[in-house]
C-alpha cells in the first residue's frame, strides 16, 4: 500500500502564495477556526516533504524573533515533524528538530517514500516541487486553504504558473472565520 500524497498550499484567490506591502501572513485573515483546524491536519502522524529553497524560507520564519505568526501551534507542531528536504545542495545535518536530506530526483524519491511510508506525506509550500510532482501523478491530494483577497500588484509566488491541467474532484470543504474556504481535491491530468 502507498502512502497519500498532499500538497497543502495558502492562496489568495488570483493564486498568489504570498504577497508584498502591507500584507501580513494568512493575508491578516485568520482566527481561532483556521488556527485550530490548522493544528488538528498538522496533529496527525505524517512526514514532511519539502524542496530546498522552502526549507530555507522556514529555517529563516523561524529565526525571525519578531515573527509571531511563526509561532502558531500547527506551525511548531509542522517543524517537529519527521521531514524529507529534497535538494542536490543542501547536506545534513539540518536546521529542523527530526529532517534529513534526499539528493536525487524529486519524482523518484517521492515515489520511493510514497512505497516505503507508513506514514501519510505531506508538503506545505514548495511550490516547483509539488507541480513536478502534480504532472508526475505522485500528488493524491491538493489541500488548498483559500484567502478571500486579492493581490494583482503585490502577489508573489504563483502556485500553479507552469503547471499541467488538471480536473479537481472536491472531496472536503469547510468555512473557517473571515470566510477563509478550506478545500480539498482529487487531482486527475486533464
Amino acid at each position: 500500500m502507498t502512502a497519500t500524497y498532499t500538497f497543502d498550499v495558502f492562496t489568495s484567490l488570483d493564486g498568489y502564495g504570498s504577497a508584498t506591502g502591507d500584507w501580513t501572513g494568512y493575508w491578516g485573515k485568520q482566527g481561532p477556526e483556521l488556527l485550530d483546524r490548522r493544528l488538528a491536519v498538522y496533529e496527525e502522524d505524517q512526514r514532511m516533504v519539502l524542496g530546498a529553497h522552502t526549507y530555507n524560507l522556514f529555517v529563516r520564519m523561524l529565526a525571525d524573533t519578531d515573527n509571531t505568526e511563526v509561532r502558531d501551534p500547527w506551525v511548531t507542531r509542522m517543524v517537529h515533524l519527521p521531514t524529507t528536504v529534497i535538494s542536490s545542495t543542501l547536506k545534513d545535518p539540518l536546521d529542523l528538530p527530526d529532517a534529513t536530506v534526499e539528493h536525487g530526483d524529486a519524482i523518484d524519491v517521492v515515489s520511493r517514500l510514497k512505497q516505503e511510508s507508513t506514514v501519510p506525506l505531506r508538503s506545505h509550500g514548495s511550490l516547483s516541487l509539488n507541480r513536478a510532482l502534480l504532472a508526475a501523478g505522485l500528488v493524491d491530494r491538493v489541500h488548498v486553504t483559500l484567502y478571500p483577497v486579492i493581490t494583482g500588484r503585490s502577489g508573489e509566488s504563483p502556485i500553479f504558473d507552469g503547471a499541467e491541467d488538471f480536473d479537481l474532484e472536491l472531496l472536503e470543504q469547510r468555512t473557517l472565520d473571515n470566510h477563509i474556504q478550506e478545500l480539498i481535491y482529487r487531482p486527475t491530468l486533464h
